[in-house]
């Protein structure tokens, strides 16, 4: 049976399915020895599919590791001068590729995987995948700011998604904030930081999805046991909308108010 090529690829644990568009688009895939276009189909029990020349092929077993990942560590694949990868810090042998990511000043829980249908579960907007925050900003926050950041901030044309933050304590003139989202874009707390004049000192992802970074140490790496992969697979729970204040209907025009005398 035919089926897209991100989605053959994304169970062949190649990450995504939009970084495996993203690989279409670079020319990296090829279907018979043709370069490969998005949105194309094939089946894989008669055509050859390759990736960067090496032949599509599903993975033995599927891997799970998480990693606390330090600051000036890069989460993609790809090396960035002189600075280490995610990949480095893991000497674990088969393909692996990261869960989402965290900016190389960001450091917390980062999941390396070859499970693309779960990469795809965590990363893709319509699931709603919870991600958790430790993020320490500058200042003391007013509680207008923290209002504002729960109801969601214009950034690049539309509005972010509501989300719950909570203030958890100071720390030499400034604040720790816990934070948690379902949405990804791109340096996103760190933008609606700047907004709101709480620039981001520190930030720390501590859990995504029901998996949480726990005690494992700083640059430490473990896989995960069968009931934390199990937890990664249950339904999103969604954040509560913050809730609005309420004002008393206005009392009609002309009825007296009632006397509290008897």
């Amino acid at each position: 049976m035919e089926e897209r090529l991100q989605k053959l690829m994304a169970r062949a644990g190649l990450g995504s399915r939009r970084s495996c568009e993203d690989l279409i688009e670079q020319g990296r895939v090829t279907v018979n020895g043709k370069r490969a276009a998005l949105g194309q189909k094939a089946d894989p029990s008669r055509d050859h599919i390759a990736v960067d020349g090496e032949p599509l092929e599903s993975p033995e077993r599927f891997i799970y590791i998480l990693l606390h990942k330090p600051r000036g560590v890069v989460s993609s694949l790809s090396a960035q001068g002189d600075r280490q990868t995610v990949r480095d810090l893991v000497p674990f042998p088969g393909r692996l590729y990261p869960v989402g990511r965290l900016d190389i000043d960001s450091e917390g829980l980062i999941l390396l995987t070859n499970d693309g249908a779960l990469t795809d579960r965590l990363t893709h907007p319509r699931y709603e995948s919870e991600k958790e925050y430790r993020v320490l900003v500058r200042g003391e926050p007013r509680a207008d700011q923290l209002e504002t950041w729960r109801r969601g901030v214009m950034l690049e044309g539309s509005r972010t998604a509501p989300a719950l933050v909570q203030r958890e304590g100071r720390a030499h003139g400034s604040a720790w904030l816990r934070l948690v989202m379902h949405e990804g874009r791109k340096h996103q707390i760190r933008d609606i930081g700047r907004l709101l004049g709480l620039p981001v000192q520190r930030l720390i992802r501590v859990r995504m999805g029901g998996l949480a970074l726990g005690d494992l140490a700083l640059g430490q790496w473990r896989e995960l046991r069968p009931e934390e992969v199990k937890l990664l697979r249950a339904p999103a729970k969604a954040v509560p909308a913050p809730a609005r204040a309420t004002r008393r209907p206005p009392r009609p025009a002309g009825r007296p108010r009632p006397s509290r005398n008897r």
